[in-house]
């Protein structure tokens, strides 16, 4: 007959226990049948002999005493022995259980250093798992310590950035108090700079004001039934200020009945932070397209601009915290780099895919949620 072991990645281990307790089988039965020779007294003569010579008496003394404490007190002996030879196998058994926990604690030691974990060819379902955790957890470390260097560097540059804006606010005040009967026109100048300046000087704190803000949010999730057509209409809306500007615009191709359950406050941000980098990455004069579809389980919304094409490399890391499209920190565009990783953990909260595509000058965001 055909043993069919379990399939469960420790079939050799399964084996090797179970030939270790198949051999238990004649061990035990090699020492019933010793102790029941002596019992038929095939051994009874070297027992006698064992005695005489161990206690220096006479053959027939020893032989009184075997007869006495031994011969008479067999069927006790056996149980004993049977006893003693079921707590020793019971024994050997543990053994060889507990030198697995062994090599399992040393394993652990070894993943606590980082080290390369081995064990014994039984374990190597054990081992193999062991090595993935201990791969995942170096990834996870090497991605937080360059989140962390990302969020450093940034901060030490807005740090730098707030002086030039705040220098230049307080010059020209100064200068507007030191002069009160400044020309119109000069005083209206020094006016419009300052404001610019401390336009300027809001928006990187606002930067800071999101960066605490990303580490402080809440993922407790609030779902209802949202109108998502009427959510990414009034989107628009409230974004037109903003690509006015630009002379930018925003086109609507999304049903009129279109709903989704989901936390309307935080899929809201998602959809800000997205126009967030297409209003700022898009061409002077051209057009966002946000259009939306559905199907019986899914709804995918995207959002579409014209503007300076995406490297491949770029959109590799396009989601991580504190990474930014444009790495010059004087340009008005950059941001935190957190917008983008932001809407990442939304839509990944609502079981939900996004990812971005960018070729030959157009650019297209891309949110997948289940309905």
């Amino acid at each position: 007959m055909k043993i069919k072991w379990m399939k469960s990645g420790y079939g050799k281990l399964q084996r090797k226990i179970f030939f270790q307790i198949l051999l238990m089988v004649p061990g035990a039965w090699m020492v019933f049948v010793v102790v029941y020779d002596a019992l038929r007294g095939r051994v009874a003569d070297g027992m006698v002999a064992l005695i005489q010579k161990v206690f220096f008496l006479e053959y027939q003394d020893a032989l009184n005493i075997y007869w006495h404490y031994i011969r008479n007190n067999m069927d006790k002996i056996i149980y004993l022995f049977i006893i003693f030879s079921f707590f020793l196998f019971f024994y050997l058994s543990l053994s060889w259980f507990v030198k697995y926990f062994t090599e399992i604690d040393k394993g652990l030691d070894a993943l606590l250093s980082g080290q390369e974990i081995v064990l014994s060819k039984e374990m190597e379902t054990m081992e193999k798992k062991m090595n993935q955790v201990r791969q995942t957890l170096e990834k996870r470390e090497t991605e937080a310590k360059l989140a962390k260097k990302r969020k450093d560097d940034l901060v030490m540059y807005l740090a730098h950035d707030i002086r030039t804006p705040l220098t230049s606010v307080i010059g020209y005040l100064s200068l507007l108090d030191e002069a009160p009967k400044m020309p119109e026109e000069q005083r209206e100048k020094y006016i419009h700079i300052t404001l610019e300046k401390s336009c300027r000087l809001e928006a990187l704190v606002n930067e800071f004001f999101e960066i605490t803000r990303y580490d402080l949010q809440q993922t407790d999730m609030e779902k209802t039934t949202v109108d998502l057509s009427y959510m990414l209409m009034q989107m628009a809306e409230e974004f037109y200020p903003i690509l006015s500007e630009h002379q930018n615009t925003i086109e609507l191709q999304i049903p009129d009945d279109l709903s989704i359950y989901a936390d309307p406050v935080k899929l809201a941000r998602v959809f800000q932070n997205i126009l967030k980098n297409a209003a700022a990455y898009s061409d002077k004069g051209t057009s966002i397209m946000i259009q939306a579809a559905e199907d019986d389980d899914n709804v995918q919304i995207s959002f579409e601009n014209q503007g300076k094409t995406i490297p491949k490399q770029k959109l590799l890391t396009i989601f991580d915290k504190f990474c930014r499209l444009d790495d010059a920190r004087t340009t008005k565009t950059g941001g935190s780099g957190l917008g983008l990783a932001i809407a990442k953990e939304i839509v990944q909260l609502h079981d939900g895919k996004i990812w971005a595509e960018s070729e030959e000058g157009r650019t297209v965001f891309v949110v997948k949620l289940p309905k």
